[in-house]
């Protein structure tokens, strides 16, 4: 089960958080020139259902606006560091943050394709919950993905989410499609089978 919950200020808090092969650094404008380099491999701004990911010219825009969210008590965002080379690889955020409910969601994330599939991400998200349940006190975290996003919904699900539903229709796009999300979450009772698994996941960098 959780810890008691944490003051409503705290879920706004961007400590560092430290494993073995990335760190979660505070988002600032510092990491544009290495999170543009990430994102130019692949063109992976341009994948059709990525609105969220910048293109590298873009990219200190971008981290401005995000900060700017951060200011208004919208979102936590935070800088994922590859600890073996130094370099900020990707982007990843708390959102929809409901301290009264105790409970948020991570989502706005984004790796650089030369780092996906080598355990960050799983590593990462490992850091995430782990604030979420041990330091916030939160009794759900929430995970959003487009439904055509087959990558980030398998993804999802080897955390250990399980899948809330399908909210459809749910936005529309600026090139006029239509979203349908679905919504996944690991709840309180379910993070320490959930983190067991994701620690001997990360230890093996899958």
């Amino acid at each position: 089960m959780s810890t008691a919950p944490a003051t409503p200020a705290a879920f706004f808090e961007r400590p560092t958080l430290v494993g073995d092969r990335v760190a979660l650094e505070p988002l600032a404008a510092t990491h544009a020139a290495d999170l543009a380099e990430a994102v130019a491999v692949g063109d992976l701004w341009q994948t059709w259902y990525a609105t969220h990911i910048a293109s590298p010219d873009r990219m200190p825009d971008d981290i401005a606006s995000r900060l700017e969210q951060h200011a208004a008590g919208l979102s936590t965002p935070w800088a994922i560091v590859d600890r073996e080379s130094q370099k900020a690889v990707g982007i990843t955020t708390y959102l929809n943050i409901e301290p009264t409910n105790r409970r948020l969601e991570i989502g706005s994330t984004w790796l650089g394709r030369s780092y996906q599939r080598s355990g960050i991400n799983t590593e990462a998200k490992l850091l995430l919950l782990g604030r979420a349940f041990d330091d916030l006190g939160c009794i759900a975290v929430e995970f959003r993905t487009h439904w055509h996003n087959q990558q980030s919904r398998a993804a999802v699900a080897r955390l250990g989410a399980k899948q809330d539903g399908v909210l459809r229709n749910h936005k529309v796009w600026p090139e006029g499609t239509i979203r349908d999300t679905v919504v996944f979450s690991i709840i309180d009772g379910e993070w320490p089978t959930v983190k067991r698994s994701l620690e001997q996941r990360a230890a093996h960098r899958s």
